[in-house]
Formats: structure tokens, sequence, C-alpha cells
């Protein structure tokens, strides 16, 4: 499918509000709240028959509302939310179910009681929703680490209780990626289940305000993926935990890029070839990454080089950018067939969240 000249080009501006915001001409609020809007000029998809899976679309419950304005992290978007927004969003962008996560920097902000809590409350407010809503939402229910115990009765709870259709996971935790031997309970827990754990990056405390005028989700969310990926991966839990399906948000981050350096630390260690018999691609091939702020044809290109278009679902990083705006940037690049983006934006979902088959 090809565009018209008019939806492959347009101009942007800090006024541009319903689209994408830049660091160089925006504050750092705004950028946020517009961190990954497309840079397209949509196509109207209303008039299709929904049948879109986004697997990356945030919630904000009230606690959770609380905290991120009381800590003035400014993510505008996430406190203005709505659930009439995110069905207005969807009903634009032809999706038919949202599965519901909440964005970071999560729910642990140094006290295990009051991220046990928060927790609840995020994943009781996400079951209430798909509940009022039928049939348009489901939900990857947040878990308290670094609080080893408290996640495994928050995952029994979401996965038992409120039937949730995966766990959310950031992807660290005070310095502590994924792969850390500290979560190796949880992880065994979630590989006995053959759970869905979909990650959302975080910033990482080590690297704060490295450049000026550059804010921290410009670099750091995308490194931060990688960073996880590699524990993961290097460490040996996604050999050791096979059955837990992965979803990576942002196609990856960086980590597609770094795939040859993966490759030459995996030759030069005798220790690693012992702990990863089938090497670190096999297992980056098996994972799944979504589209939220990676519908253009360079982190598109990267993540297509790594992985077949059977591993990558759609998702939109609502409310920070439109359904309809990432749909239009899939078609733009040109690089997916019909069938292709049939799987990207429903299949692929659906075969491993079967309650969503249509």
């Amino acid at each position: 499918m090809r565009l018209s000249a008019k939806n492959r080009a347009r101009t942007w501006s800090c006024d541009d509000a319903a689209h994408v915001h830049t660091a160089t001409c925006c504050s750092r609020r705004a950028f946020l709240g517009g961190l990954t809007a497309a840079a397209f000029a949509a196509p109207a998809f209303s008039q299709e028959k929904p049948f879109r899976i986004d697997t990356h679309h945030h919630l904000s419950s009230p606690g959770f509302v609380a905290e991120i304005a009381g800590r003035r992290t400014g993510q505008t978007p996430l406190i203005q939310w709505s659930v009439q927004k995110s069905l207005d969003d969807m009903d634009k962008g032809g999706v038919a179910t949202s599965i519901l996560s909440i964005s970071e920097p999560g729910v642990f902000f140094g006290n295990y009681d009051a991220a046990r809590a928060l927790a609840r409350e995020c994943n009781e407010f996400g079951a209430k929703t798909i509940a009022d809503h039928k049939g348009r939402f489901g939900q990857f229910a947040i878990v308290p680490l670094p609080d080893v115990d408290g996640s495994l009765k928050e995952i029994a709870y979401a996965l038992d209780t409120l039937k949730a259709d995966g766990i959310c996971m950031m992807t660290d935790y005070q310095g502590k990626f994924l792969g850390d031997p500290a979560f190796t309970p949880v992880m065994e827990e979630l590989n006995r289940r053959k759970a869905i754990v979909y990650t959302h990056p975080n910033r990482n405390d080590c690297c704060r305000n490295l450049i000026p005028g550059i804010p921290e989700p410009v670099i750091e969310l995308g490194t931060d993926t990688a960073r996880t990926i590699a524990s993961i991966v290097f460490t040996g839990t996604a050999h050791r935990f096979p059955d837990i399906q992965w979803i990576f948000s942002h196609a990856g981050g960086t980590a597609p890029a770094l795939m040859q350096r993966f490759a030459g630390l995996f030759a030069s260690r005798k220790d690693l070839q012992e702990k990863l018999p089938n090497g670190p691609a096999y297992h980056m091939e098996r994972f799944f990454y979504d589209t939220a702020s990676a519908s253009t044809r360079a982190p598109l290109v990267a993540l297509t080089s790594v992985v077949k278009p059977s591993q990558i679902v759609f998702g939109t990083d609502f409310p920070f950018a439109s359904a309809s705006g990432v749909a239009a940037g899939l078609r733009q690049t040109q690089m997916f067939s019909a069938e292709d983006l049939r799987a990207i934006e429903y299949g692929n979902a659906a075969r491993i969240m079967p309650r969503l088959r249509a």
C-alpha cells in the first residue's frame, strides 16, 4: 500500500497539539506528552470494522495518578487519561481491544507495603474497566517488584482471580534488571504458568540528566529495554524459563542494533556458550516486540533484521500516541505485505492470547 505524498510529509511544530512534539522545540513535559505520537497524517480507520489489538495501552488508576502527580514526573497525558479518551482513540484507529498496563515509573517508590497496595489498586481498577466495557479491554497486571513475595501474591491474585491476560514489569528495579537472580522465584512461577510478561522501560537511576536539554525518555527508555533483554538472555533466564512469553516495548529499544555485539560477546566467552547452548539470537528471535515509538522505517528495519513479522505486535503507547497514527506509520514504511500487517495488528497477539480471537 502506497500513501500519497501529502501523507508522507508534514511539517511539525509545538502547536501541532494532537500529534508529535520534538525535544528540540518543546519542553520536557510537552515532549513526554507526545513522545510516540505518529509523524503522519493518519488516514481514517474508523470506517473499518475494528480488529486491531493494542498491546501497549496505558491506563491510570486514581492511586497511580496521585503518585506521579505528587512526584511531578511530567507525565501529563497519564494524569489526564480517562477511559473515554481510550475508547475514542480506539474507535478512530480501528482497535477492537486494548490491553491495559501501567506505565513507568511503575508502583514501587521505596516502600514494599505501599507498592503492594498500589499494585492491587491499579489491577482492580483495570479489572473494573474491563468488566464495564465488555470486549474492549484486557490487562497486563502490574507487580510490586523488587518485592518478590508481594509479587508472587499479586501474580496469583491477578491471574487467578482477576483473570488478567499477563503480567507487567518495568525493565529495572533499583538497578536490578529482570535476569537478576533475586527475581528467580518470580520467573519460576511465571514459567510454570506459561505467562505473558509485558515489559515497560524505566528511567534508570544510573543515567538521569546525562545530556542537558535532552529528556531522559528520548534515549534512556530504549536503552533500558536493551539492558533488560541482555540481562534476560545472558544470565540464562530465557534458557531456563522458556515458557515465559516476553513482550518488549518499542521494538526492543536499542537491542536489535546491538546484535553484532551480543554475538561477539557470546563467541568470546566459553561460560556463556555453556550457559546458552542455543546462543543469544535464538532467544531474541522468540521474543515478541511491539510497535510503540517504532512505526517508522529505522526501528523496524533494525527489528526485522532480528525477527520475523510473526514476532511483532501492534502497540500504540496511548495516551502518548494514537492508534491511527501508528497504523498509518506501519503502512507508510511499505515494509509489510497485507498478510504481515494483519498478523502484526491482530493475529500475533491473538495467537498468544486466544480469548481475543475474533
